[in-house]
């Protein structure tokens, strides 16, 4: 017997995935003559209206030849949210619902379960198109390039390395504190000088963690919005980075930072360094509504408990109008040449504070980007005891995509393929086209462990800073390790989005949590073999325009091979990948029957009419053309 449901296909469902406001979708069932079905329900729950349930009857529509009877409906969301929907049926032995399964098909029950969901996001919703087709370069501004005009200043408590190759302070102080405290030096000046790498890496945006002023090497702890932190340079050379960066194509976004501030600001001034009569100074100052005490000026809410870290209040006016009205600081940076903004802890800010936000970046250009810091499923996410908004068109374009970096560390750590392409497809059928096109695609972060450790490193198992410090890969882990690294980045650069590369992970750099994590790049020791291939994959990402917002099909997943189709057009790419250690066959599909091998990890690649030989670690793609 065939299968009763599935909404990944236009059988079932026509159109699958999320749908604008006011967009037909036909529903069909085929469900088994033996069951008896005298009549079919498509039941659905509106969250957009306090969860009211609606019931939709079915028409009998046929029979087909495996014994099943065909039953169809139409709905139409007519506004955006979230609905969840299943059916009934009233069979001869009572009434059952169909319940989905793995892999989105369905499977019979006695208990109601509102097992799929439907996305409906704004009419008209649309988001840049500049991303499409390109590469995110991520850089930690303190570690990726010093310019060699040291600009030490005053400001105390502050270490400087001596030596580039330094590994990052990862000791407490005296008191026993962990301060970030320890500085490279790197600047923008630096990054500018360095452009011409990133244009031959097939660099298309830099995403720079945060640049203005603050007291940590990090700089989530904001000390002024409206400055350059000294160490990077000035606001004429931010305009001087985004300007040359231009020349090459490449757009740069800053890192937004607003659910918090540094205690040590012009803001919140605790430490006293400022002189300005910051919210810790006096209920007078004119930061104080920003801020929510509960004992002044001791108590205050915090960023997860770090007092250095008070939260903002950010439906407070004078602080959204500080942020993103019309002389604020989302529009000062833009105007000073970035393309827009990643939003720090997206889930930790108000909808609307996001919304204002998203209209503030969109005043100053259309094709300006909003990214959302978001870790989890974000077209279902729930936080502060509400489900959030943030991809149905008036918030977020798009958000980082951890769900594929899971999916992709747990496919080369041993997962089977099957379970691993079921985390893409449900992402790619939940969110909307739009915020898909732009999706940023990564393996490691400056929050996460390096994926090169992580995949074939010694496992990290809650050990300590000392253990993180003083371990390295042995030469056969490194080895492997290179290996794991490019079917990572084969993946990232040719899935459905947006890559981007954490500096330094395309020239082999380990690291395990923060600090480690946040090395300088190696200049002058770069794996050249890991790099040429994230340039081969940029280039070849750039002439093929099926990742340009192209289709997505899933072709063969099983044990440790997983392949898929890219289209758009009359543009084909066939996209293979073996993470297990010996020789697979692939089955080819038939438009591929006589494809050509574009790139590849190895020359030992076999294909034939109905099948690709794969050696173990590799990966392939083919052109039908």
């Amino acid at each position: 017997m065939d299968q009763i449901f599935c909404s990944r296909d236009s059988f079932y469902r026509s159109p699958v995935g999320a749908v604008e406001e006011g967009t037909p979708i036909r529903l069909r069932i085929k469900v088994p003559k033996y069951m008896k079905c005298s009549k079919a329900l498509l039941v659905v729950i509106d969250e957009g209206r306090n969860s009211k349930r609606d019931n939709y009857n079915m028409t009998w529509s046929g029979e087909t030849e495996d014994e099943c009877e065909l039953w169809e409906c139409e709905f139409t969301p007519t506004k955006m949210g979230l609905y969840w929907y299943t059916f009934r049926l009233d069979t001869a032995d009572g009434i059952r619902y169909l319940v989905r399964d793995f892999g989105s098909v369905a499977r019979v029950d006695y208990n109601i379960i509102y097992s799929w969901q439907l996305t409906c996001y704004k009419k008209g919703f649309n988001t840049p198109s500049w991303p499409c087709g390109g590469v995110m370069y991520q850089i930690f501004p303190d570690r990726f390039a010093f310019s060699g005009e040291s600009k030490r200043e005053g400001r105390q408590a502050r270490q400087y390395h001596n030596s580039w190759n330094e590994i990052p302070e990862w000791r407490p102080n005296n008191e026993g504190i962990i301060t970030n405290t320890d500085f490279f030096e790197g600047d923008l000046k630096g990054i500018t000088q360095k452009l011409d790498y990133l244009e031959e890496l097939g660099v298309t945006c830099i995403y720079l963690n945060p640049v203005f002023e603050a007291y940590s090497n990090h700089r989530y702890d904001t000390g002024s919005y409206e400055n350059i932190d000294p160490l990077l340079g000035t606001q004429a050379d931010f305009e001087q980075l985004c300007s040359e960066a231009k020349k090459r194509g490449i757009h740069v976004i800053n890192d937004g930072v607003f659910s918090h501030t540094g205690s040590d600001s012009i803001y919140f001034n605790r430490q006293g360094r400022y002189n300005t009569v910051g919210a810790f100074n006096s209920k007078e100052s004119p930061y104080y509504s920003w801020y929510d005490f509960n004992n002044w000026p001791y108590g205050y809410n915090s960023w997860w408990g770090f007092d250095t870290l008070p939260n903002t209040k950010e439906d407070d006016p004078n602080y959204n109008e500080y942020i993103n009205g019309e002389n604020g600081i989302i529009r000062k940076w833009i105007r000073a040449g970035n393309s827009g903004w990643r939003l720090d802890v997206a889930d930790e800010l108000p909808d609307v504070f996001i919304e204002n936000l998203r209209k503030a970046v969109k005043a100053e250009g259309e094709e300006n980007l909003v990214i959302g810091e978001v870790w989890e499923d974000a077209s279902s996410k729930e936080s502060y005891g509400s489900r959030r908004r943030f991809l149905l068109g008036e918030q977020l374009d798009t958000v980082m995509n951890y769900p594929f970096r899971s999916a992709i560390l747990e496919y080369l750590k041993g997962i089977d393929a099957y379970h691993i392409m079921e985390g893409i497809l449900c992402i790619l059928e939940n969110y909307p086209r739009p915020v898909i096109k732009n999706l940023m695609n990564f393996v490691s972060t400056h929050d996460t462990e390096r994926a090169i450790t992580l995949i074939a490193g010694e496992p990290l198992n809650g050990r300590d800073r000392y253990f993180q410090a003083n371990t390295r890969m042995s030469d056969e882990q490194r080895a492997y390790g290179i290996k794991a690294m490019k079917l990572a980045a084969g993946l990232m650069f040719t899935l459905p989005g947006f890559p981007c590369i954490y500096y330094g992970d395309e020239s082999g750099v380990e690291g395990y949590k923060d600090p480690f994590n946040r090395a300088t790049y190696p200049w002058g020791n770069e794996n050249k073999e890991l790099v040429e291939w994230h340039s081969k994959l940029a280039e070849f990402r750039r002439s093929n325009i099926s990742f340009n917002d192209g289709e997505f099909v899933n072709a063969f997943c099983k044990d440790g091979v997983m392949s898929y189709v890219r289209y758009k057009d009359d543009n084909e790419v066939f996209c293979v990948f073996n993470a297990s250690p010996v020789e697979c066959s692939v089955p080819v599909p038939s438009e591929f029957a006589a494809a050509k091998l574009a790139l590849a990890t190895t020359e030992n690649i076999k294909i034939d009419e109905s099948t690709v030989t794969m050696p173990g670690f590799s990966c392939a793609f083919f052109t039908s053309k």
